[in-house]
């Protein structure tokens, strides 16, 4: 196997130092090798100033190897040939230095730096030439930067001057802050949408300019900001800025597309008049009429609001019950400050169903999967949706002996009714109008059919869920509730575990029991709603921390009514035993810009779980495990842990209480849709409690840093968007299962048999 690799390495540098970077520049042109910027302030970034750079070199993978450039300069030189089309194809043809472009770069970094006030900023570009290699140097001269002086107004308009004089407190604007066009144009922006919130429909930021004045002798600037006289036109008599109030709104619920005018499209349709409102819809209204004011964020006679709006579009948004949703203003003709205004709705579909087919790969048992999911999506007539699922499930298990099947069947069915707004007694209209709020109720019930025992779970749930500022998500688990019943159990696997082992762990585990949860989420993400699909954004963050708590109020109340416990010291409802534990995770990921096609994924993350009271151990549906495509990715799901524990072959007994995960991760854009990227992970679980089937599996603190297991390897993924495909390959680096010598640190010895651990799966690990 060592042959193998050594084969593999001497191969992969063949293909890379036999083929020349240069086989197809010509006589008398350069490759464009290398871009290096030298900048006299320690305060500019050169990464920065790259960003102005026109001509950029060949690619690298992973900021080291041009490899794309490798694979084209593979090609041979007959075009004709499928075979040097295709590597042309995958390729990149090697970019040759260009003096113009190098100049029209010269030019757009001087011009960078002024807007960020280095107005005396001067860039020269120089060459080094070695072969036919070309580095291209670009040496910055800034300066001091200019600072600001004093900000002065020349406001016309006293209104505008009364709000602009009202809102100099959020200003980004400020005495000896760096001469900065780009706050500056951010300045124009903020005071923009400050004046849109406050009824100036129509203004715009081409309305604010600058000039700016030098003091004699410094680097200071006198700055003044004007405001551009209103237009005039026939329709005004007065060139002044107008505030806009709202005049009249129409709700317009069976919009067609294809009409330009709301009016054209009303004419067909019936009408009702709703608290002042009129509601135009065709032969049956979609959506009740409070449910349509109780979306719509600005109201008759109010100012016009920008923000308003925007929070009626998300609102309607939201709807299930609607395809589209549009928001139009008209001006009165004979009140010029007045607006009417349609909201204009088309209805999605409401019925719908679907149909799904997935293969399953459970440590190497190959299933198969398949639902059928209906959903209803306005079942009350204000946007409720229903949904309702049906799965069944197949995996054939291998390596189980004495058993009187080898397969895994599972059935369930799972129904959920979304409403979306906060249904909770006690709470104002005004409060649920502020907040994007949705409840939830859940029924599911899951039937399993193993080889070594037959489980039913049967469980319910009441939840809410909003968004704020739209980058925190926050859901709060009012009441989970379920039910546990393993009805069989295979006299095998009672000789082989149960009784065998003699655990708490399997006695509690596989015994009928309640869990009554609680608990609160909450994520927060940098970029809020510019996430889309599946790609990870770079420059951006998120953090997720999660609670729950399941069992304290029904060990109160037995408590209270001095209820009896069973035989294992338990207290139980129609004499089953309910959990009891607290649990709480945390969770941070990172992801930061190198260049263009590379960037580095950071994760960290903690989990504790704490039984007590009416249990000595977690169920193991909370528990926690270690290994797998989103873990320490040189161990398979569940093989790694608790602490230094071996495993022993029960996947029951490599889980546990407590988990440490850390990942750091370079990706990069190879071509077409293929993404690559190199990693590091290290983490492990452990126990809270000291259990005979798991040695070495308890947490201590003087311990448990030499138990952390470390891993490495590499990963290709395809990325449509829409979905990311990923299959990494991990190699172990530190075995915490050996406290020294040679097996502890397979890194140096490392066995492609024992080592190696391959992992096929959906979307990104953080």
């Amino acid at each position: 196997m060592k042959n193998i690799q050594s084969i593999l390495i001497l191969i992969f540098l063949l293909l890379v130092t036999a083929c020349s970077s240069t086989k197809y520049v010509p006589n008398g042109q350069y490759l464009l090798d290398k871009i290096k910027i030298k900048t006299d302030r320690k305060d500019i970034n050169a990464s920065d100033l790259k960003l102005f750079i026109h001509q950029n070199t060949n690619s690298k993978w992973f900021s080291l190897f041009k490899t794309q450039l490798y694979i084209y300069n593979l090609s041979g030189r007959d075009s004709a040939r499928w075979a040097n089309r295709i590597l042309r194809k995958i390729g990149d043809a090697p970019i040759l230095y260009s003096e113009n472009e190098a100049k029209h770069s010269e030019v757009e970094l001087t011009k960078a730096l002024q807007n960020m006030g280095y107005i005396r900023a001067a860039v020269k570009h120089s060459t080094q030439i070695k072969k036919k290699k070309l580095t291209l140097f670009f040496d910055v001269s800034a300066g001091e930067p200019y600072t600001l002086h004093q900000l002065s107004y020349d406001i016309s308009d006293p209104k505008i001057q009364e709000y602009l004089f009202n809102d100099t407190i959020k200003s980004l604007i400020h005495k000896d802050m760096p001469f900065n066009i780009n706050i500056i144009d951010a300045e124009r922006d903020r005071i923009t949408t400050n004046l849109n919130n406050n009824g100036f429909y129509r203004f715009s930021k081409e309305y604010i300019t600058f000039t700016a004045d030098t003091v004699m002798n410094t680097r200071k600037v006198d700055l003044t900001m004007h405001l551009v006289p209103f237009p005039n036109s026939s329709k005004y008599t007065a060139a002044a800025y107008r505030q806009y109030h709202i005049n009249d709104v129409k709700f317009v619920t069976d919009f067609d597309m294809m009409q330009q005018s709301p009016m054209m499209n009303s004419v067909t349709l019936d009408s009702i008049n709703y608290k002042g409102y009129s509601i135009y819809y065709k032969d049956k209204l979609t959506l009740r009429p409070k449910v349509l004011l109780d979306n719509l964020h600005f109201l008759t006679n109010d100012l016009y609001n920008g923000r308003r709006v925007q929070r009626t579009y998300n609102s309607f948004g939201r709807l299930s019950a609607l395809k589209y949703s549009n928001i139009r203003f008209s001006e009165l003709e004979n009140d010029s400050t007045a607006l009417n205004s349609f909201i204009l709705l088309t209805p999605a579909k409401n019925k719908s169903i679907s149909f799904e087919v997935e293969g399953t790969n459970s440590a190497g048992d190959l299933g198969a999967a398949a639902s059928v999911s209906f959903q209803h999506r306005n079942m009350f007539r204000g946007s409720e949706l229903l949904t309702i699922k049906l799965r069944g499930a197949y995996e054939a298990i291998s390596g189980l002996e004495g058993y009187s099947n080898n397969g895994y069947t599972e059935y369930g069915i799972e129904t959920n009714l979304n409403f979306p707004r906060f249904l909770f007694p006690f709470l104002s209209n005004d409060f649920k109008r502020r907040i994007f709020a949705s409840s939830e109720f859940g029924l599911r019930y899951n039937y399993q059919k193993r080889p070594e025992f037959t489980r039913t779970i049967l469980s319910s749930s009441w939840s809410y869920k909003w968004t704020q500022q739209q980058r925190k998500q926050h859901r709060i688990d009012l009441l989970d509730i379920s039910y546990i019943y393993l009805p069989w159990i295979s006299d095998t696997f009672k000789k082989n575990y149960e009784d065998k082992d003699k655990s708490y762990i399997f006695e509690y585990n596989y015994s009928s029991r309640f869990i009554f949860r609680s608990g609160y989420s909450y994520v927060y993400n940098s970029i809020g709603s510019n996430l889309t699909n599946n790609t990870i954004a770079a420059n951006s963050y998120s953090v997720r921390f999660n609670f729950e708590s399941a069992g304290n109020a029904l060990y109160l109340l037995s408590k209270a009514i001095k209820l009896q416990k069973n035989s294992d010291n338990e207290y139980s409802i129609f004499n089953i035993p309910y959990a009891q534990y607290l649990k709480a995770d945390i969770d941070y990921a990172r992801n930061m810009t190198i260049d263009h096609r590379n960037t580095l994924a950071m994760h960290a993350g903690l989990g504790i779980a704490v039984p007590y009271g009416n249990a000595k151990t977690i169920p193991f549906e909370k528990q926690y495990f270690s290994g797998g495509a989103n873990s320490v990715r040189g161990w398979t799901v569940r093989q790694l842990g608790p602490g230094s524990f071996p495993g022993d072959g029960n996947y029951l007994n490599q889980s546990g209480d407590i988990k440490f995960d850390a990942s750091i991760e370079l990706r990069s854009k190879l071509f077409w849709k293929f993404r690559g990227a190199a990693f590091v992970d290290a983490g492990n679980i452990w126990t809270i409690r000291n259990y005979d089937t798991q040695p070495g599996g308890v947490f201590k603190f003087n311990k448990f840093y030499k138990q952390i297991a470390f891993a490495y390897g590499l990963g290709l993924r395809m990325d449509f968007d829409f979905c990311v495909l990923r299959f990494d390959m991990g190699m172990k680096a530190v075995n915490p299962v050996y406290s020294s010598g040679r097996d502890r640190y397979p890194i140096y010895h490392p066995d492609f048999g024992r080592d190696l651990a391959l992992h096929f799966a959906v979307g990104y690990p953080f």
